[in-house]
């Protein structure tokens, strides 16, 4: 074999090893978020999300041990796209920003039900930890919160954290807070974002998610 006609092979079979390399770190893709009873994959024991919002890059550390099925749901919304220009409609303060709701209303109609049960609440309600949004026993959808503040008064009301900010907390406490409680969530469910948008111009959003890093291997059910 010619000199060059080796260098070229070499070249070649490394590029292989990097592309394979390459392709176990990847997240395999999710199904679409427009029918959620496909988003049902088993997220991994450690995993790091990134918000990408209107005020900076917002880092999520999950711990699927905490929550399990609150962490699932997390991954698997985080992969099929759900958060892409999602509104962060109620921000309190000192107490904690509240987004989930998607901008369509079609894809809202279709996540209404999709009900999760409730995690035994590990994890406590520090700042900078996410949690599910719930209005009572297994109602958890798509709607979550940031903690704002140290708020362990929920977690004795069933509000189990999966995870928390380790990077960009300081974008979070930029997140716009001028209209309080005043989006009404059910015209978000039935009008989207074309109501927040014209009622609430000043709102901030999250423009897309990723994963990150998978730290560990997907857990086992």
């Amino acid at each position: 074999m010619k000199l060059l006609d080796l260098f070229c092979a070499i070249a070649v079979l490394a590029t292989v090893a990097v592309a394979q390399a390459d392709d176990t770190n990847k997240v395999p893709a999710a199904p679409s978020f427009g029918d959620p009873g496909k988003l049902t994959a088993t997220a991994p024991e450690t995993f790091q999300a990134v918000f990408n919002t209107t005020k900076g890059r917002v880092v999520i550390e999950v711990t699927r041990s905490l929550a399990p099925n609150g962490a699932d749901r997390f991954y698997n919304l985080v992969r099929s796209g759900y958060f892409t220009d999602i509104a962060f409609f109620r921000v309190i303060p000192g107490f904690m920003c509240q987004f989930g709701i998607h901008g369509d209303p079609a894809v809202s109609a279709k996540w209404r039900d999709a009900n999760l049960n409730d995690d035994p609440v590990k994890g406590s309600n520090t700042r900078g930890t996410i949690t599910f949004a719930t209005a009572g026993p297994n109602t958890r959808t798509t709607q979550l919160f940031i903690n704002f503040g140290d708020n362990g008064n929920l977690d004795g009301q069933g509000f189990s954290p999966f995870g928390k900010v380790i990077a960009g907390m300081d974008v979070v406490d930029k997140i716009n807070g001028e209209y309080g409680e005043s989006p009404d969530q059910g015209r978000i469910q039935g009008e989207g974002n074309a109501y927040l948008k014209q009622q609430f111009p000043n709102l901030d959003y999250i423009k897309s998610a990723s994963i990150l890093t998978v730290t560990s291997a997907p857990a086992t059910k």
